[in-house]
């Protein structure tokens, strides 16, 4: 059995793999400790109407009964660490990440004090929370994928993977992943990143992972969990551009709402 990490985070983790996230919406104004405390929803991951985006976030989440909620911009001209920035981070309860483009996310925020930061309260606050929706769900893990289509995501080379925000260790999470068939590289990343654990969200489908161990789903969709620490006679190593991967052994769970996941152990737990 795996052995916990030397510390797991305390904060909440919240990532859905995209679609409609009304339901997402309201699931994190519940677990808000107060209606008043702040929210902070950062759009960096948009090309484009970032700040409409963010605009229509602060509706959202003000209709919900959250009236601190703030976008808070993210952009070239806009850098994560600006003081502002820094001393809103300080006080949120909820960090938000929209979707868009996880590595245009990561461009912004890697290297940045407020990357550090944001996981230094992960790790210390139980009452903080981190959520996502798409690219924002799967910027959060150690690594994400951030190129992959088809069938050329099962050769070599078919995919491209890069670090995330590492709030969790050892994690891919990767998103519309019913919606736009992405079993196979994710698959493929796993026999390249055996250490990982890989979620495969449907859209309108997230996760709740509470201590940085326990994970719940909830939604309407099929969460797919695959492990590939078992994996045995990979190929991947050795093989050419344009070759395609094989492997042998690796672990499948689809769940649904309701059903849970331990993330150190890999073993599903009797549902909620």
């Amino acid at each position: 059995m795996p052995q916990p990490p030397a510390a797991l985070p305390l904060g909440t983790l919240v990532a859905l793999g995209g679609g409609d996230d009304d339901a997402m919406l309201a699931l994190l104004g519940e677990l808000l400790p107060t209606p008043e405390t702040p929210v902070e929803i950062v759009t960096a991951a948009s090309w484009r109407n970032a700040a409409r985006t963010g605009t229509a976030y602060e509706r959202s989440f003000r209709e919900l009964g959250c009236p601190a909620a703030r976008h808070m911009p993210v952009s070239e001209r806009q850098p994560a660490d600006a003081p502002a920035n820094l001393r809103r981070l300080a006080k949120a309860g909820l960090v938000f990440f929209s979707g868009g483009d996880q590595e245009r996310l990561m461009q912004l925020l890697a290297d940045t004090e407020f990357a550090r930061q944001l996981r230094q309260r992960f790790y210390e606050d139980e009452n903080f929370i981190v959520a996502g929706t798409s690219a924002g769900a799967a910027a959060l893990a150690e690594q994400m994928i951030v190129d992959g289509y088809g069938w050329r995501s099962l050769r070599k080379g078919g995919i491209q993977t890069g670090p995330g925000l590492n709030l969790l260790p050892r994690l891919f999470i990767d998103q519309h992943f019913a919606e736009r068939g992405r079993f196979g590289r994710l698959a493929h990343a796993l026999l390249a990143h055996p250490a990982c654990l890989g979620l495969g969200l449907a859209e309108e489908t997230g996760i709740i992972i509470r201590g940085g161990r326990h994970a719940t789903v909830f939604g309407d969709g099929v969460a797919t969990v695959m492990d590939a620490r078992e994996a045995h006679d990979t190929n991947v190593g050795r093989i050419g551009r344009g070759e395609p991967v094989s492997g042998q052994d690796l672990r499948l769970h689809l769940l649904v709402a309701g059903q849970q996941l331990d993330l150190v152990s890999r073993e599903i737990l009797p549902s909620a």
